[in-house]
């Protein structure tokens, strides 16, 4: 009976949140696990694609993947302050745009060069896409809605993704060239939902404030919001999250998984399938568990998460090529990605809530560069590290990554108003 009674209250909160969301809300969250099916379909496999299909080294294949972030930095910035003055639908629009014609050169590119150029453009979309995307969230969701809309919106996008990891690591053959092609080009299809939304149902969502139609206005530049401690202090512990979480899933984690661990790209396809099923089932009781609890402790909760994932990655190398390396290497996605349900809803509700409508494309911008940060230096120190051997101590890094998240999130927590952090009067934290 209390399963059942745990059940119908799961259901009972999801009918309470969606009833809570205007329209507009609804349309932007009940298209995205389909819109990330096709990102599903590459992401686990875009450096197998790359070293073991078109023959580029190891290195190599790090650094061209560290492209697709590089460049999302560069461009993050302006996209931020032209979401703040135009609106994040125009730029939304670009930025898919140039992913569509990036997954479909990628799909055919057989030389570094080409490839090269394909990431640049994937990475324009990666630039604009986090802050564009958080700050449409931020402008339809209020108050506890609005983390509980950027949990649910990332169980779904996992939901997409593990999906389409999925069906990809059934499809994909290494000896098969043509059937990454075709993930590429679907992957470039999945982008057209999107721009059908933005063109549609959202077209008259409006993100940007009055004072910053027609310059900065009292929104303030990315040099006001950067003096803010408490924006450098998120932003380091940001940048270290991606380094040694996000920035390790296409690069260090497949590669390690394949060259050290000797595991299938089967196994690695359903090792995003294992990621996305933690997520989805227990998403909505973590967000449960966070409302009116401090932020910051989630965080650190999800740092001992993380380095427990990655120590069991790292045993798996002790018994390459065998079921037990299968079995840790799916286990290592599990245990990761519950600490991703703790740090999710968190981090983009921090930043939001610290902003206003006149700045709020600038803070995102400023999260998503960090993110890009992160995800540059993560695939390149896993490229270097893992193609001269050093697997030891490229999960030692990991672990003392997760250490140095407890330690910002201490200091976080010391510079940030109780609001912010998640604490509300109405349910005060239990710590």
């Amino acid at each position: 009976m209390s399963a059942v009674s745990a059940r119908l209250g799961r259901m009972s909160s999801m009918a309470q949140f969606w009833h809570a969301l205007p329209r507009e809300g609804r349309w932007l969250l009940s298209t995205v696990a389909i819109q990330t099916l096709g990102r599903g379909l590459t992401l686990p496999f875009t450096i197998i694609y790359l070293h073991e299909v078109r023959h580029f080294d190891l290195g190599l294949s790090g650094a061209l993947m560290s492209i697709i972030a590089l460049t999302g930095l560069l461009v993050t910035a302006p996209g931020g302050t032209l979401i703040d003055r135009f609106g994040a639908r125009p730029v939304l629009l670009v930025g898919l745009a140039s992913m569509i014609a990036g997954c479909a050169i990628l799909a055919f590119a057989t030389e570094p060069g080409i490839a090269a150029i394909a990431l640049v453009l994937m990475g324009v979309n990666f630039g604009v896409s986090w802050p564009g995307i958080n700050a449409l969230i931020a402008t339809v969701a209020h108050g506890d809605v609005r983390q509980q809309y950027f949990g649910v919106n990332f169980a779904l996008v996992n939901l997409g993704i593990g999906v389409g990891g999925i069906i990809g690591g059934f499809f994909v053959d290494v000896q098969r060239p043509e059937t990454f092609t075709a993930i590429f080009l679907i992957d470039a299809a999945s982008g057209l939902i999107p721009v059908a939304l933005l063109l549609g149902p959202l077209r008259h969502v409006r993100t940007q404030g009055e004072a910053d139609v027609s310059g900065e206005g009292s929104g303030g530049g990315y040099r006001a919001i950067l003096r803010q401690p408490a924006v450098l202090w998120l932003t380091l512990l940001t940048f270290l999250a991606v380094f040694i979480g996000y920035g390790q899933m296409e690069a260090g984690f497949p590669a390690f998984a394949r060259q050290v661990s000797e595991v299938s790209t089967r196994v690695i396809g359903f090792s995003f399938a294992v990621n996305t099923a933690v997520i989805v089932l227990f998403q909505f009781a973590v967000l449960k568990r966070l409302t009116g609890r401090r932020r910051t402790r989630a965080m650190q909760v999800m740092a001992v998460v993380w380095a427990a994932s990655w120590l069991v990655l790292g045993a798996t190398g002790l018994l390459p090529d065998s079921l037990a390396a299968a079995i840790g290497v799916l286990a290592f996605m599990g245990v990761f990605a519950f600490g991703e349900t703790l740090l999710q809803p968190a981090v983009p509700a921090v930043y939001n809530d610290l902003a206003t409508d006149r700045n709020r494309g600038r803070y995102n911008a400023v999260n998503s560069g960090a993110f890009q940060a992160g995800a540059i230096t993560g695939p390149f120190a896993a490229g270097l590290l893992l193609d001269a051997g050093l697997d030891g101590l490229y999960i030692a890094i990991m672990v003392a990554g997760c250490a140095g998240i407890c330690v910002l999130a201490s200091v976080l927590e010391r510079r940030i108003p109780a609001n912010v952090n998640g604490v509300t009067a109405e349910e005060p934290a239990i710590d």
